[in-house]
């Protein structure tokens, strides 16, 4: 099996990068003149893009093809006191070379929206606001003239007192929306709630593709079993991301391959934080049983530590090749899985 592995939003590798700045509406309410503060932060939002695009060289030449977008790349995007405004067609130029930048060069690239888009909840306000920032990211990877196999991950949401209820919710208004938002969306078992079980039983519902957490997984569950965990709900990942790529007529599983996070608990004492690196030792065991069926998969980390995580990841793979243990890095962002039976 061939991992390729990505990070996420900031580079601790590259100075003066990053792809988050922002205005506080404090700030910008505090200015006289609205245009000129409009115009400031379509500055910031194409600053934020420009040190993307350097992010994103800094992948190619590091070797790395996986990438995740900071949410934060238009400062107050969504803000209801700027629902008049429209960024798109001043940034049209910075996000079309960023997404060209991605094609060219071969790297997966992807969003995360923030844990307050929701789609579970029971109140009507906060499913418009959710609808309204998954669009703000669609509309992002639109203007980078990226494809549907571009996505947005997202989680199912809160219990709100009644899991079952706020599954089924989740089904219809989730449903509900237009195919230009759904077909944009992942959906991934989080460290709380649903479990991978549950996680998937929606995503099949939906029909979209679920994105495997192996650590909300280790601290969430549920009743699930290893067996259970790879040698039944592993295969039915992966035939979400199968009948994903059918819809958008890939024919090959390197053209969009099954997708997984991979953190390492901060401590005993916080076992849901991410730590600043990802172990080696547990992601192998679990990348070894999922190559007995998994020719390509792409695993995302997400590491306080960003690219420095991923280095250091790949020195660690580099002792356990030595030592023959299943791993061969093949270069700076892949490495080739042999599996375990």
């Amino acid at each position: 099996m061939i991992v390729r592995l990505g990070f996420v939003a900031m580079s601790l590798l590259l100075e003066n990068a990053s792809p988050s700045r922002t205005m506080t509406f404090a700030n910008f309410s505090k200015l006289d003149d609205r245009e000129a503060g409009i115009r400031r932060l379509e500055r910031i939002a194409e600053e934020n893009l420009h040190s993307t695009l350097r992010i994103l060289k800094h992948c190619k030449g590091s070797g790395i093809q996986m990438y995740r977008f900071s949410s934060k790349l238009i400062p107050l995007a969504t803000h209801e006191d700027l629902a008049d405004w429209n960024p798109f067609t001043a940034l049209a130029h910075a996000f079309r070379e960023v997404g060209e930048f991605a094609q060219k060069n071969g790297i997966r690239v992807s969003f995360h929206p923030d844990h307050f888009c929701v789609f579970s909840t029971p109140r009507a306000e906060v499913l418009r606001k959710s609808e309204l920032d998954l669009l703000t990211h669609v509309l992002m990877l639109e203007a980078m003239g990226l494809d549907e196999a571009t996505k947005c991950n997202i989680h199912m949401g809160g219990a709100y007192g009644d899991k079952g209820v706020a599954g089924e919710r989740f089904i219809r208004q989730f449903s509900a929306l237009a195919p230009r938002l759904k077909h944009r969306v992942t959906l991934e078992n989080d460290d709380k709630t649903f479990h991978a079980r549950e996680t998937l039983d929606a995503a099949e519902q939906v029909g979209i593709p679920m994105v495997l957490d192996i650590h909300h997984h280790a601290v969430n569950p549920g009743d699930i079993d290893d067996d259970e965990l790879y040698n039944g709900l592993w295969p039915r990942i992966e035939r979400t991301w199968q009948k994903e790529r059918e819809r958008l007529g890939l024919s090959e599983a390197s053209q969009l391959p099954p997708k997984i996070h991979a953190s390492s608990p901060k401590s005993p004492s916080d076992p849901r934080g991410h730590a600043d690196f990802v172990e080696a030792e547990p992601l192998l065991q679990f990348l070894r049983k999922a190559a007995r069926s998994t020719e390509y998969l792409d695993c995302m980390l997400e590491a306080k530590s960003k690219d420095e995580a991923l280095i250091k990841l790949l020195e660690d793979f580099k002792q356990l090749e030595a030592s023959g243990n299943g791993v061969k890095v093949l270069d700076d962002g892949r490495i080739e899985i042999t599996a375990e039976h």
